[in-house]
C-alpha cells in the first residue's frame, strides 16, 4: 500500500527474527523427536489416562469460565458505581496472577487446616471436608483465573456496542432477555470460540495448579505426567512421549481456532458512559453475580496476604536464600521482559510495515509457537537440546530461563503492541511519507509517544509471567538456582506453610505493584517525550 513508509530494514530485521524464532522452536521440537525415537526403552506412562483427565479437567474448566465470564461481563456492563474501574482492573489482572498463588490461597481457605474448617470445627464440631484438592480444586482455581479473564474480554466486546444500536433497542421497550438474545449475545459470540481455545489451551496446560492441588495420580495431567517423568523418576522416554501427545492436542485445538477473533491480549480501558437500565430483578441478579464473582477472586488472593503477613514473613526476610531467590527471580524477570519488548517491537514494526498477506503471516506465526509448546514441554525440549550438545545443564540454566519466558510471553506481547502499531501505519502512514521520517525518527516522534502504555502493559505481562513461572524453572532449578516460585514449591514440598505463605504474599504484591505501575510509568514517560 501506498500509505506505508518504506521500512526495507524493518522488514528485513522482522524476517530474520521470525526465522530465528521458528529455527529455535523447531530445533527444540526435533530434540523431542529425536529422544522418542533414539531408543525403544519401554515407558511406564499411561497416556491414554493421562490424555482423558487433562481433556476433561480442560474441557469443564472452559465451559465454566465461559458462563462465569459471560454472566460477569454482562452485570458489569451494566452496572455503574464508585470504584467499578479498580473492580474491572482486579479482574483484568487474573491473567497474570500466578497460578500457585491462587492453589495456595484456595489451600488457606479450604483446606484441611483452612478457614471454612476451623470456623466449621469451632461452630459445629466436625469439618466440612477438602475440597481444595482433586478435580473439585483444579477447577475452582482454573475457574477464578480464566473466569476472570473471559469476563474482562467480553465485558469490552459489550462495552464497544454503538450507542445508535442502544438506543434503538431502548426505543423498541427491548426486556432484559431480549437485549441479551438480540444485542448482548451476537456482540459476544464472536469472541466465544477463540476465548474458548486460549482458556482450553490454558487449563490444558497448567502446571502449578495441577501440581499443587491435583491430590495424586488420579487427576495427575500431561504437563505435572512431564515434569515427574524428567524430574522424579528420569524417564525421557515417557516424558517426551507425552510432550508428543500434548503438542499434538494444542496444535489440533490451535487450528481449529485459527479464524477466530484475536483475544489473546487483555483489554483495558475505563467505564463507559451507561445507557441501558435493566429492571428490579435483573438488577439484583447482576449485583449478586458480581459480588460472588468478586468474593471468589478476591478472597483467595486476600488469604495469601493475611497468612503471608501473619505467619513466616519475618522469617523469610532473614534468610540469606530468600534474598538470593528474590533477586534471582528480580534479574530473570526483568531480562525476559527486556527480551519480550525487543522481540515483540522487532516483529510488530516490521508486521506493520508490510502491506503482503502472506508476509504478515508469516511474520506473525512464529511468536505464537508458545500455545502450541507450552512451558513444561519448552523447558524440556531445551533440557534435551543442552543435553544433545554436551553443556552442563546447569550452567545454561539462566540463559534458558530467560530465553523461555521470553517466548511464553511473546504472544500476549505481540497481540498488545501489533494493533495499535498496524493502527498508527495506517493511520499516519501519508503524513509520515510527505515529511521525509526515517525509521528510527517515525519510532521516537510518532510511535513511541502513542505506545507508552501499550509497551508498560507489554512488559508488565511479560515480567509478571516470568516471575510466576514454575514450569521452566522445575527442570533446571537447582540448589544454587532458585526463583520464588520453586523456593515456595519447595517450602511446601518440606511442610514449612508459613514460608509458603510469605513466599506467595511477596509474589502477589510484585505481581500487583508490575501490573498497575509499569503501565502508567510507561505511559507517562511517553507522554512526556511526546
Amino acid at each position: 500500500m501506498l500509505t506505508l513508509p518504506h521500512r526495507p530494514v524493518r522488514i528485513a530485521l522482522s524476517i530474520t527474527l521470525a526465522l530465528a524464532i521458528a529455527g529455535l522452536i523447531i530445533a527444540v521440537l526435533w530434540a523431542i523427536l529425536a529422544a522418542a525415537t533414539d531408543t525403544a526403552t519401554p515407558s511406564r506412562v499411561d497416556i491414554p489416562h493421562l490424555l482423558r483427565m487433562t481433556s476433561i479437567q480442560a474441557g469443564l474448566t472452559t465451559i465454566f469460565s465461559l458462563a462465569v465470564g459471560m454472566a460477569l461481563a454482562w452485570s458489569l456492563n451494566r452496572l455503574r458505581f464508585p470504584g467499578r474501574d479498580l473492580v474491572v482492573g482486579l479482574f483484568s489482572a487474573a491473567i497474570v496472577t500466578p497460578g500457585m498463588v491462587v492453589a495456595f490461597g484456595l489451600l488457606s481457605i479450604w483446606g484441611r487446616n483452612g478457614w471454612i474448617n476451623e470456623a466449621s470445627k469451632a461452630i459445629f464440631g466436625f469439618p466440612l471436608g477438602n475440597p481444595a484438592f482433586g478435580l473439585s480444586g483444579i477447577l475452582l482455581a482454573h475457574v477464578i483465573l480464566d473466569g476472570a479473564f473471559a469476563a474482562r474480554i467480553l465485558l469490552a466486546r459489550l462495552d464497544a456496542i454503538p450507542a445508535s444500536r442502544l438506543k434503538v433497542g431502548q426505543s423498541l421497550a427491548l426486556s432484559t432477555s431480549q437485549r441479551f438474545r438480540l444485542i448482548d449475545w451476537p456482540a459476544m459470540r464472536t469472541s466465544l470460540p477463540g476465548l474458548g481455545a486460549i482458556i482450553f489451551l490454558l487449563a490444558f496446560t497448567s502446571f502449578p495448579i495441577v501440581l499443587l492441588l491435583g491430590g495424586g495420580p488420579a487427576n495427575q495431567t500431561l504437563e505435572v505426567a512431564i515434569y515427574s517423568a524428567v524430574r522424579l523418576d528420569f524417564d525421557l522416554v515417557g516424558a517426551v512421549r507425552l510432550a508428543l501427545t500434548q503438542i499434538g492436542v494444542c496444535a489440533i485445538v490451535i487450528l481449529l481456532a485459527s479464524a477466530s477473533t484475536n483475544v489473546i491480549a487483555p483489554p483495558h480501558g475505563g467505564s463507559t458512559t451507561p445507557l441501558w437500565r435493566d429492571g428490579a430483578f435483573a438488577r439484583a441478579l447482576q449485583w449478586l453475580v458480581l459480588a460472588l464473582s468478586t468474593i471468589g477472586f478476591v478472597l483467595p488472593l486476600l488469604s495469601v496476604l493475611i497468612d503471608g503477613v501473619t505467619g513466616g514473613f519475618g522469617r523469610v526476610l532473614v534468610q540469606p536464600t530468600f534474598w538470593w531467590a528474590f533477586g534471582t527471580s528480580m534479574i530473570i524477570g526483568s531480562a525476559s521482559a527486556a527480551l519480550t519488548l525487543v522481540l515483540a517491537l522487532a516483529l510488530c514494526l516490521g508486521r506493520s510495515a508490510s502491506s503482503g498477506k502472506a508476509l504478515r503471516t508469516l511474520l506473525g506465526t512464529p511468536s505464537f509457537a508458545y500455545l502450541a509448546v507450552p512451558a513444561v514441554v519448552l523447558s524440556l525440549g531445551f533440557f534435551l537440546l543442552i543435553r544433545n550438545l554436551g553443556l552442563a545443564p546447569e550452567r545454561a540454566a539462566p540463559f534458558v530461563v530467560i530465553v523461555a519466558n521470553s517466548l511464553l510471553a511473546l504472544p500476549f506481547a505481540v497481540a498488545t503492541l501489533g494493533p495499535p502499531l498496524d493502527a498508527i501505519a495506517h493511520a499516519r502512514g501519508k503524513l509520515i511519507r510527505s515529511l521525509g521520517l526515517s525509521g528510527w525518527q517515525q519510532f521516537w516522534s510518532v510511535e513511541y509517544p502513542l505506545l507508552g502504555k501499550d509497551i508498560g502493559l507489554m512488559l508488565a505481562l511479560a515480567f509478571c509471567f516470568s516471575l510466576g513461572d514454575l514450569g521452566v524453572i522445575a527442570l533446571f532449578g537447582t540448589q544454587d538456582f532458585q526463583t520464588l516460585p520453586l523456593m515456595m514449591f519447595r517450602a511446601l514440598g518440606a511442610y514449612r506453610g508459613n514460608d509458603a505463605a510469605a513466599i506467595a504474599a511477596i509474589l502477589l504484591i510484585g505481581t500487583i505493584l508490575a501490573f498497575v505501575g509499569l503501565p502508567r510509568l510507561f505511559e507517562r514517560i511517553a507522554h512526556a517525550r511526546g
